[in-house]
């Protein structure tokens, strides 16, 4: 028995490593993405020491630059490796959750939209949450050196880990007065070989601080990365003074769009434990509570952050879901009838508000599937309580939520695979705030033809860079000589600059342009239907264009050109 459980675990983790590495390299860094990974390939060359607040994942990402070509799918592996491990946190924790309970987590983690968006960018926030996640686990499991190691690993995974960290500090601290006295004796004491959870504190800062010793230098080979994790409060603390431009109800969208099963079962969860008073559920919602007030009223707050709200969250669904997976006790084909009635409500839930996403410019169409949607859902609410009230609590809730939990993990997993940004061409999903570079491929391409034809070399020509402080930019040129200036000097003759749109660069020789478009950023402000983003993903888009301008002899028709004009 224990076996076929401990495989369940490895068939989640595949799960998991599937939606978090199809396809990881096949979409540009983003600035944000470019700034992390451009650090990393200089401390893999050796050509600058470790800056910024990432160490964890600048240090850890250098390592396979070192021997392989740098990409972006190996500027994206580590978050994604540590992302691809969140689904084991249950397994450390299945003998206080039980085994069952522990199975259903781990599937729920390897789904979790937020969880597969933030393994697949290049960042280090996957390695706090993780790693911060297997410290607790350990902590509750009590084994004070592996929480050690783990939670020193986890601060190095930059500004988001303070975040972590705050939460789960006022968690404890409300835990002390709201839990019975009984309770807090408990948490002071630890059963292993008789040690208090004081002594057992000091053991893990202990091996805290070796992990950062060790895995925040490089083995010593970096040592201003012990400078570089204090740095990422100081981003933390700078949060607070500075606001991100994400406004709070894209915050609740986003916990509404990609946590619907969550909040779902979740808050079940949270109000039986509240009626019953569960101490370990109502720290587990006091902690989901408290990690969501922080993402809103944090001025530098951006959607990822909910990651952290979702990790009690979901445990608390897996606690949920396991009451229901089970057959009924009498009335079985009744209880399979109102699965069938309930599942094909949703389905028709879903059509007519896919249709009002569709077709958002006929008024008329889109007003009869919103009201066909309320409908539905008032006649699902209805008839699941005449049941319940008619015939049988039981067969109502199995029945119903069977159904419910079903059409939710169908639509999660779906907004799992739309969270990798794999989804759609123009799908546009919530959780970076920085733009898209969706033409860098078409640029690289440009510039390697160009310079295969004039030099037989596709990395030959050096660019000049004028008025465009991209750093994706400077990630997709990262394999040639690149000289970024302020402005032209009109007496030089470059091989070929990058300039924002214009007419003309005004150098003494002359240049062929092409333009491509760079940056684009939705345009929340002028959504005016946010089913068609729920179903289509499609926001109104803004774009930023760039010029790539080659200069004319590079061309295999310059000379026929200038004997045209000399005749």
């Amino acid at each position: 028995m224990k076996l076929r459980y401990d495989s369940l675990y490895f068939f989640a983790f595949f799960l998991a490593a599937a939606l978090r590495f199809i396809g990881l390299g096949a979409l540009p860094l983003t600035d944000n993405e470019a700034t992390w990974a451009l650090q990393a390939l200089s401390v893999a060359q050796g050509s600058k020491p470790l800056l910024g607040s990432q160490p964890g994942y600048i240090l850890l990402t250098s390592l396979p630059f070192y021997g392989l070509e740098a990409s972006n799918f190996l500027a994206r592996f580590v978050p994604a490796f540590a992302g691809s491990f969140i689904v084991f946190l249950p397994y450390f924790l299945r003998e206080k959750l039980g085994q069952r309970i522990a199975i259903i987590a781990a599937f729920l983690f390897a789904i979790a939209p937020g969880l597969v968006a933030v393994s697949r960018q290049a960042s280090g926030t996957m390695l706090a949450v993780t790693f911060g996640a297997f410290a607790w686990g350990m902590w509750k499991n009590d084994n004070p050196k592996w929480a050690g190691l783990f939670a020193g690993v986890a601060l190095l995974g930059g500004p988001a880990v303070w975040m972590g960290l705050l939460g789960i500090g006022l968690t404890w601290t409300l835990a002390q007065n709201l839990l019975p006295t009984e309770d807090v004796e408990e948490m002071e004491a630890s059963p292993n070989q008789g040690r208090t959870r004081k002594e057992d504190l000091k053991v893990a800062a202990l091996y805290a601080g070796g992990a950062i010793l060790i895995v925040g230098t490089r083995l010593l080979l970096s040592p201003n990365g012990l400078s570089a994790w204090l740095t990422s409060l100081a981003d933390y603390l700078r949060g607070w003074r500075f606001a991100s431009g994400v406004p709070i109800s894209r915050i609740f969208g986003g916990l509404l769009t990609y946590y619907p099963l969550a909040l779902f079962l979740g808050g079940i969860a949270i109000w039986r434990a509240i009626a019953n008073r569960e101490k370990e559920n109502i720290a587990l919602g006091l902690w989901t509570t408290i990690a969501l007030i922080l993402t809103i009223i944090y001025p530098a707050r951006q959607v990822s952050d909910l990651i952290w709200a979702a990790l009690p969250l979901w445990i608390l669904s897996a606690k949920e879901l396991n009451r229901y997976l089970r057959p009924p006790a009498f009335d079985r084909n009744e209880t399979l009838g109102v699965f069938g009635l309930t599942l094909i409500l949703l389905i028709f839930s879903w059509i007519n508000l896919a249709s009002a996403g569709i077709l958002p410019g006929n008024t008329q169409i889109t007003s009869q599937h919103q009201l066909l949607l309320a409908g539905s859902i008032a006649l699902l609410i209805l008839s699941l309580a005449l049941i319940a009230f008619g015939w049988s609590v039981e067969v109502a809730t199995l029945g119903g939520v069977w159904a419910i939990a079903l059409g939710l993990g169908i639509y999660t997993l779906g907004a799992a695979w739309g969270s990798s940004g794999l989804r759609t061409p123009k799908g546009v999903e919530i959780w970076d705030s920085a733009p898209r570079v969706p033409q860098a491929g078409l640029l690289l391409q440009t510039i390697e033809e160009i310079s295969t034809w004039s030099r037989g070399d596709a990395q030959t020509l050096a660019i000049t860079v004028n008025g465009i402080n991209s750093p994706a930019l400077n990630w997709v040129l990262r394999n040639y000589t690149l000289n970024e200036v302020a402005s032209l000097d009109f007496t030089s003759s470059p091989e070929l600059v990058i300039t924002p749109q214009t007419d003309d660069i005004g150098l003494a020789s002359a240049y062929r342009g092409q333009d491509f478009v760079w940056r684009q950023e939705p345009d929340w402000v002028l959504m005016n239907s946010w089913p068609k983003w729920l179903v289509l993903r499609e926001v109104p888009i803004t774009s930023e264009p760039i010029i790539l301008w080659a200069r004319n002899d590079l061309f295999f028709d310059s000379q026929n050109q200038e004997a045209e004009i000399s005749d």
